[in-house]
């Protein structure tokens, strides 16, 4: 092996660490995130289509987004906007939950969760 040869494994290595280490990685196609009301399935909305969806319950109005692969809580007629406040979700097992009004959305696919801590 030539030192050239060794230099290109080394940057296609390091490429590859940066891709994964950063989570440059691509979603799953079958990843969806699926909306609870009351613990009853309303709808299951694919991450891979840009859409816009609100519930109106007799608990209340949420607005549901999915965009850019991620699902979010844009607007809420909750006192405290908890769930709109929340981080846009995307990973399998991910939760947005919105206790006065009795929903969830909740990411469900192919793509693997990650582990950010172990407790005992």
């Amino acid at each position: 092996m030539k030192k050239l040869d060794f230099i290109i494994i080394i940057m296609f290595l390091a490429a590859a660490g940066i891709f994964y280490f950063t989570g440059f990685r691509p979603k799953g196609e079958g990843s969806v995130a699926v909306v609870y009301i009351a613990e009853k399935e309303k709808v299951r909305l694919p991450l891979n289509d840009d859409t816009e969806k609100t519930f109106t319950t007799d608990y209340g109005t949420n607005t549901v987004v999915i965009k850019n692969g991620k699902a979010s809580i844009a607007s809420a007629d909750c006192r405290d906007k908890i769930c709109v406040n929340h981080n846009a979700i995307s990973k399998n097992g991910e939760s947005i939950i919105c206790l006065p009004h009795k929903l969830v959305v909740e990411i469900e696919g192919t793509e693997k969760s990650e582990v950010d801590a172990v407790a005992k």
